[in-house]
């Protein structure tokens, strides 16, 4: 069996792990991150989470929460084959038509569907308001302030020197549009763990991203019961210490980053593993045992 590697902080102290300084992909953890610098800009006036983006019928807050009626480039067979293969990846146009990206799904904010094109959009508007890389808008707004020195946005190959990816060594981080994260699994902890203790954003902005809407759908072996999104966060109320956190998973691996109280003590977990399947990461994360 595939070992697990993970970090955990108990109460905000680290109390546990193996291999928490291990670099990995944050995957769709990036999400969290992405949103976060969001809602930053925000509460400083330079976005506006519910107006709609220039000549497109959805709104920012949408798009983080994955109700904007975007489809999703994961779901392709030809993309996937092309990252299986090694290919460079897609211009953002080429893959915009691959998923017929035109073409709403639903209108926006009557439904939910995944949607990765939706924080490429995200991205794009984070870059145009804050005049900046998203790069250095996640350094400035989110990993300085905490002190994460060590954790990057991955734009090459080079990037990912040193990165434990399994099976997908030699992957090209440009294949997730709006970006890859990086970083020590410890990290990725830490970083959630000051999130939701108010230590980034206002709690204004907090109660925000916390705003969630039902999701649906059965997920066998994995722990879901009733899912729900926030922006750029995950949650299940209906499980025992109601995780809040994200899942990301990639060619060769699988992360899982959620915090949840166990016994009345709050327990913020990174788990990681060489394997695409998630059950096993969210199983560790989302129900922790003190």
């Amino acid at each position: 069996m595939t070992e697990i590697l993970f970090a955990r902080f108990e109460d905000g102290e680290a109390n546990a792990g193996n291999g928490e300084e291990t670099l990995v992909p944050w995957w769709s953890f990036t999400k969290t991150v992405i949103a976060t610098a969001a809602l930053s800009l925000a509460g400083d006036g330079l976005l506006d989470l519910d107006e709609p983006l220039t000549g497109r019928p959805f709104t920012l807050r949408q798009l983080l929460q994955h109700r904007a009626g975007l489809g999703d480039y994961g779901a392709v067979a030809d993309y996937r084959a092309a990252v299986a293969r090694g290919d460079d990846p897609w211009p953002v146009e080429e893959m915009l038509r691959w998923v017929n990206a035109d073409e709403p799904r639903y209108r926006p904010g009557e439904g939910w569907s995944y949607s990765n094109i939706g924080y490429h959009h995200a991205v794009e508007l984070i870059e145009t308001r804050a005049g900046q890389s998203l790069d250095r808008v996640l350094r400035k707004r989110v990993f300085d302030p905490l002190g994460l020195d060590r954790v990057h946005l991955a734009r090459s190959v080079g990037d990912l020197t040193g990165v434990t990816l399994g099976k997908a060594e030699g992957y090209h981080p440009g294949w997730v549009y709006h970006g890859l994260v990086v970083g020590p699994l410890r990290d990725a902890a830490f970083l959630l763990d000051r999130l939701m203790a108010g230590q980034v954003l206002s709690r204004r902005l907090l109660d925000e991203m916390l705003r969630t809407h039902p999701v649906g759908g059965t997920y066998p072996e994995r722990p879901w019961r009733q899912p729900a999104y926030g922006l750029g966060l995950m949650t299940d109320q209906a499980l025992p210490g109601r995780p809040v956190g994200h899942t990301g998973g990639g060619p060769g691996s699988a992360i899982a980053v959620y915090r949840a109280t166990c016994r009345d003590t709050v327990l913020t977990t990174a788990a990681f593993v060489t394997e695409e399947t998630p059950a096993p990461v969210e199983h560790l994360a989302m129900l922790p045992r003190i």
